[in-house]
């Protein structure tokens, strides 16, 4: 049986590596700069000066070395640890990187110093193919030929945050005491599952575990490369979190209900909780001193057992601490940014909107664009709900007519002017055109404003008929109205302005809407409910590479708003939910074919036959592709790479490896 096997090189003279073998990791290309809107490249500035003399750790942890409070460092990192290299220069110790938040946004904290997976993406990944993930707390990686076998083995000698051994035992703890737990997690992940079943983990020595499934899964290395999966097996320590699980701690709930809460389900989730419980160890770049929910800051302090060196073996991170202001209004979020406030910051406050101001402060605030490779393909996705409780509106709904006409009611062109300062182009949520899977029929299909022939498929739909008032007329009799649900923190999409437009359009048209703004917690707990009539939200997957999450192609999990009781049947296999259609079952067979091939090349097709069949759906309604992104960064604030993809699943900037930035700020 043939094998693909990812190892690391070793990156060190031996001079520089002391002794200790090392892997390496590349870090992306050179920091970044611009003029006016443009974040081209070519006027990017590189940082000049030598880097300051650092010796092997940082100087906070050689005073506690020195005062026989910690150990040495060449006994704090593993026998092989990670060698990063720098995108821009080697740093120096010290520092703070200054970020916001707006709310308690704890994604970001997730992209920014949480990303530490079992693999990882290339800092340069434009794609999400096997052959753009390498090693991360894994030092190397296996996978037969058919994808029904993985082994990872983990480098000997790695340690939390509080110097315990991170080993397989930790890995099994996670899967089969947490993830297969049902009174933790109801549902196993379907990262986790194949068409035949679950995978089973199996320790092969301290620092190795197999993965085998009983059918292929092949899109399984690419899963233990994103947040939402690549992070279960190694932020879960055994020897902290056994303690209050019930399978290990006779005492699990008297401890519970000492700390008032239910069950020792709810004291494991609250103490397993890493920006909300400083005990927990980790195994991230800094450790949470202060977390979420104390006070106005989350405040992360270096980790002394991080297992990541630089070219001169030197212990990263660089950085002594991540300070992140927690900020409620948007406009005081700005003005700070303005003021250069922030060393580096890649969310929430890079807008299209906001973009202009931000230009205008650059050389007062002393930051620069960055670059970044959009992957989002949609500004605001409206979703009607084709699960919808009610069965008129339901009726309404999945007339396919009735949403093309919809679609063509739309005056994108002004939306554009109005709302996004003429930067985009009308659009479907589709792959973008950068991407290998773009489809122009899917992205460019019923985009054009045209009011007579939006009127008569509404007319074709079915719902030809009037009220007094001009309003069309359900299959009840009844004026056809409905709610659309945005949610308050609109990420710079302007979605209150926009379906303020799109209420005018529908209305020329004979469809009444009420556009009604929430709060992201009611917003969810309504969607997750199946309460809603329509939902808006961002395209913020698929935009390059859909094959990990085709949820605006196909009815796939829990955030394809259009269907959640079909993606729910899907996940299930059957056992919630509500069954689609036939077509809809056979895209649903297409994608699991997909995921199930190893081949590339078959890979890749059957992806583009899923991604056709979303054309014939037509599941929602898309308003703009959105143009490049950016970040800003400070010009004393080092090692940012030139640029990198916004996407979801590549949670930039953690695969820019933020333990290489440094700052010269003084």
């Amino acid at each position: 049986m043939g094998q693909q096997t990812n190892h690391v090189r070793h990156g060190l003279t031996r001079r520089q590596a002391l002794g200790i073998g090392v892997s390496t990791l590349l870090a992306g290309g050179a920091g970044a700069g611009c003029n006016l809107l443009s974040t081209d490249p070519t006027t990017q500035k590189k940082a000049t000066g030598p880097a300051a003399s650092k010796g092997r750790e940082a100087p906070m942890l050689a005073e506690r070395v020195k005062a026989g409070t910690l150990p040495p460092v060449g006994s704090r990192l593993p026998k092989k640890p990670l060698v990063v290299e720098p995108a821009e220069r080697i740093g120096q110790y010290g520092g703070t990187w200054r970020a916001a938040m707006l709310g308690p946004d704890t994604a970001w904290l997730d992209r920014s110093v949480g990303y530490d997976p079992v693999l990882r993406w290339r800092p340069d990944a434009r794609t999400f193919g096997r052959d753009q993930v390498v090693p991360g707390v894994a030092e190397s990686f296996e996978v037969n030929a058919d994808a029904t076998e993985y082994v990872f083995r983990f480098r000997e000698g790695t340690r939390w945050s509080d110097g315990e051994p991170f080993t397989a035992d930790d890995v099994l703890f996670a899967y089969d005491d947490v993830l297969r737990n049902e009174d933790i997690s109801p549902l196993l992940a379907a990262a986790y599952l194949s068409a035949d079943g679950p995978a089973t983990l199996e320790k092969i020595d301290d620092y190795a575990v197999r993965v085998t499934f009983p059918a292929p899964n092949a899109l399984f290395a690419q899963r233990m490369a994103t947040k939402a999966y690549g992070l279960d097996f190694v932020r879960l320590p055994k020897h902290y979190l056994s303690q209050f699980h019930a399978s290990y701690a006779d005492n699990a709930d008297q401890l519970a209900e000492e700390e008032k809460l239910g069950d020792w389900v709810a004291l494991f989730d609250a103490k397993r909780d890493r920006w909300a419980n400083p005990e927990l160890p980790t195994l991230n770049a800094w450790m949470i001193k202060q977390p979420v929910g104390e006070g106005d800051r989350v405040v992360a302090e270096r980790n002394p057992y991080y297992w990541k060196v630089d070219p001169d073996g030197s212990q990263l991170p660089y950085l002594d601490e991540f300070v992140n202001t927690l900020i409620t209004d948007p406009e005081v979020m700005l003005l700070k940014a303005t003021n250069g406030e922030f060393d580096m910051q890649t969310r929430t406050i890079t807008s299209l909107r906001n973009k202009p101001v931000l230009a205008q402060s650059r050389e007062k605030g002393g930051y620069e664009f960055v670059d970044m490779v959009n992957a989002n393909m949609n500004t605001a996705i409206i979703s009607l709900n084709l699960c919808h409780k009610d069965p008129v509106k339901r009726e309404i709904f999945r007339n396919r007519d009735f949403r093309i006409g919809l679609s063509h009611a739309i005056n994108r062109p002004e939306i554009i002017v109005a709302a996004y300062q003429r930067q985009g182009e009308p659009a479907q949520p589709a792959p973008r055109p950068e991407s290998d899977f773009y489809d122009e029929t899917l992205a460019k299909q019923y985009t054009e404003y045209d009011v007579d022939l939006a009127n008569s498929h509404l007319d074709r739909a079915g719902y030809s008929d009037r009220d007094g008032d001009g309003l069309r007329l359900g299959p009840d009799g009844s004026p056809i109205r409905f709610s659309v649900e945005i949610a308050s923190q609109d990420y710079g999409f302007a979605w209150a302005s926009v379906m303020d437009l799109v209420r005018g359009y529908w209305r020329e048209v004979g469809i009444e809407v009420n556009i009604r703004a929430e709060d992201g917690d009611l917003f969810y707990e309504r969607k997750d409910a199946n309460l809603f009539d329509a939902v808006v939200w961002q395209g913020d997957v698929g935009g390059m590479d859909p094959r990990l999450e085709p949820r605006y192609y196909m009815p796939y999990r829990d955030e394809s708003n259009f269907a959640l009781a079909w993606a729910e049947w899907y996940q299930t296999k059957g056992a919630g939910g509500e069954e689609p259609p036939a077509a809809v079952r056979e895209q649903m067979r297409l994608y699991d074919q997909m995921a199930a091939t190893a081949d590339p090349a078959e890979q890749d097709q059957l992806l583009r036959d899923v991604i056709a069949m979303a054309r014939e759906q037509f599941y929602a309604i898309g308003i703009a592709l959105p143009p490049k992104g950016y970040c800003i960064r400070r010009t004393d604030f080092h090692n940012v790479p030139a640029t990198m993809m916004i996407e979801s699943d590549y949670p930039e900037p953690g695969p820019s490896n933020p333990e290489q930035y440094f700052t010269t700020r003084t």
